[in-house]
């Protein structure tokens, strides 16, 4: 199974597939919210969970969000935000958007690791 990493920035792409290739899931990497309903189209079968980042150019993390959570095909698939937004009434939107969790950057790998299993379990 796979884990879409969705985040505008490389670096932190490549930190958390470091962590999820460790409990066991492949990783698609997108850079913006365009790239991850691309992704979803191509591997729908595959994916088991999408990490999505907040602040992202084109469509950001709250309108993927909102979009797969609209779409049968997609709406079934948990979503786990990761972003550095921590305002509690952004926080609300995410969750009430469909999120199954959320976790603020800067974050240990361990911690992200946990929720995902917790999510995924």
């Amino acid at each position: 199974m796979k884990i879409i990493i969705a985040d505008d920035s490389e670096v932190i792409r490549i930190i958390i597939e470091k962590g999820i290739k460790l409990i066991g899931y492949d990783a698609l990497n997108a850079n913006n919210g365009h790239k991850v309903l691309e992704l979803l189209e191509k591997n729908i079968k595959e994916i088991a969970l999408v990490l999505l980042d907040w602040n992202m150019p084109g469509l950001n993390g709250l309108e993927v969000l909102k979009t797969m959570k609209g779409d049968e095909r997609f709406s079934s698939i948990p979503v786990l935000m990761v972003s550095t937004e921590s305002e509690e009434s952004k926080i609300s939107k995410v969750y009430e958007a469909g999120a199954a969790g959320y976790l603020a950057k800067p974050f240990e790998a361990e911690e992200l690791n946990n929720l995902i299993k917790k999510t995924l379990s």
